[in-house]
């Protein structure tokens, strides 16, 4: 990785040559470069705690005037419980993944003495530009780096001193390895972003990790590809046949563990038998753990009436717009449906398509809520938190995508692959091919991979 502050067009040219040599890179390269770079982070905890340290101190007293929202500083913050380690852990998972380069996906004998394969390939660049999350750099390097493909990062100002800290370390970890140095690069140079929007000819995909307004910037902004989600607006829909137990513990994990987190659930749908039942002891739960509830009309009134005078006296009232924002903090937007297909029009109509849940006794609805509803990822019994990539296993993430095309939800080592043809033959003619006399037909014979 290198830091640079040459101009756009440079980097962005650095970077599409060396995706050239990464791509042909073999695994064992790619993986002992992963495993530098783990060692040397590893090695230099204390200095780049420091150094982000010092970045919460100016992020912090920017929130105090209003300059900077709670949600990035609270993901900023790189010594959170854990989050240095899954940092690390992220990397070894990566390198222990099956090599995602060159694998054949499809064979097929098209003639006697010509074979048509498609073999998985790298996209190319990758430029990602994200805001707050130092671990990002990490992330993307060990990705981009086991995938064969190149990077360009572009962070946000409030992470600079942890930024430079991280990349320093990961360019000196490669130096010692196959992997050019600027197949990585970190930019520096300030205000750079539109340019580097407009090199379509060196970058092949934009990657955007922040806040909604970046996200909707980017895409308007460029006609590179982008990958990624404007809104993390989630939702817990709650069956009245759902076990009680579960369904607080399942709620309160969902809304509190990382409110800032884009998986974090924003809007909680209750079937109306369920008003009295189920919801009284999740909204206990729920408020206990300091959780403003802006409730509809028909929650407020069951809560009002099953609740405490002193809880349902804080019980706030919801607004429209509650239900189409992404909260990003310990607001939760309560709402009451009056059956499945009711919950499946609302999140389909209010949600991003990030990620939605149920909880039910009945796999028939839970089947059919997860058939139905128009997202990434759709959970039965389980809480929205665990769309992540290295919960599923891909090591770690660039970023969830609610895109239509390509890579959907967690992106991992598989989301930053393509494909390519490759075709084997001994002098094969297409004039040779037809329906007419003396001409040869395709056999299209699928052969074993």
């Amino acid at each position: 990785m290198s830091l640079t502050n040459a101009s756009p067009a440079d980097a962005a040219a650095g970077a599409k040559s060396a995706s050239h040599t990464l791509a042909t890179l073999p695994a064992l390269a790619r993986n002992n470069a992963l495993t530098a770079i783990h060692d040397a982070l590893a090695k230099s905890k204390d200095e780049i705690l420091a150094a982000n340290a010092r970045d919460l101190v100016l992020a912090s007293k920017a929130a105090e005037n209003g300059e900077l929202s709670l949600s990035i500083v609270s993901r900023l913050d790189l010594g959170k419980k854990g989050k240095w380690e899954d940092m690390l852990k992220g990397i070894l998972d990566v390198r222990e993944l099956e090599d995602p380069v060159g694998k054949v996906t499809l064979r097929t004998r098209l003639d006697d003495g010509m074979e048509l394969e498609r073999v998985s390939c790298p996209i190319g660049v990758l430029l990602i530009i994200f805001e707050a999350r130092p671990e990002v750099i990490a992330n993307i390097a060990s990705l981009a780096i086991k995938s064969g493909n190149a990077a360009i990062l572009k962070g946000g100002k409030e992470s600079t001193e942890s930024f430079i800290a991280i990349s320093k370390v990961i360019s000196a970890a490669l130096e010692s390895t196959e992997v050019p140095n600027s197949a990585v690069q970190l930019v520096t140079t300030r205000d750079v972003i539109p340019q580097l929007l407009e090199l379509e000819q060196y970058i092949d995909l934009v990657i955007p990790r922040g806040s909604n307004e970046l996200v909707r910037y980017i895409k308007s902004s460029t006609k590179i590809p982008v990958l990624g989600h404007a809104d993390g607006l989630c939702s817990v829909f709650l069956e009245h046949t759902a076990d009680p137990e579960m369904a607080v513990k399942v709620i309160v994990d969902s809304k509190t563990t990382y409110p800032a987190a884009c998986n974090s659930t924003e809007t909680l749908l209750v079937e109306e038998s369920a008003l009295q039942t189920l919801l009284p002891p999740v909204a206990e739960a729920l408020l206990a753990k300091g959780v403003s509830l802006r409730c509809d009309a028909g929650v407020r009134k069951a809560l009002e009436a099953a609740l405490p005078a002193h809880s349902s006296a804080i019980l706030q009232t919801a607004t429209e717009e509650d239900f189409r924002t992404e909260h990003l903090s310990l607001t939760l937007s309560v709402k009451v449906v009056s059956d499945l297909a009711d919950a499946i029009q609302h999140i389909n109509s209010h949600g991003s398509h990030h990620t939605d849940a149920i909880l039910t006794s009945s796999s028939e609805l839970a089947e059919k809520f997860m058939s139905s509803i128009d997202s990434g990822n759709v959970f039965w019994n389980t809480s929205t938190r665990m769309s992540d990539g290295m919960r599923y296993g891909f090591g770690t993430e660039v970023g969830i995508s609610t895109n239509k095309i390509h890579a959907r939800g967690p992106v991992g080592l598989e989301g930053l692959m393509i494909y390519k043809y490759k075709i084997r033959g001994a002098g094969h003619l297409t004039a040779n091919y037809g329906e007419g006399e003396g001409q040869r037909r395709f056999k299209h014979e699928q052969l074993p991979l």
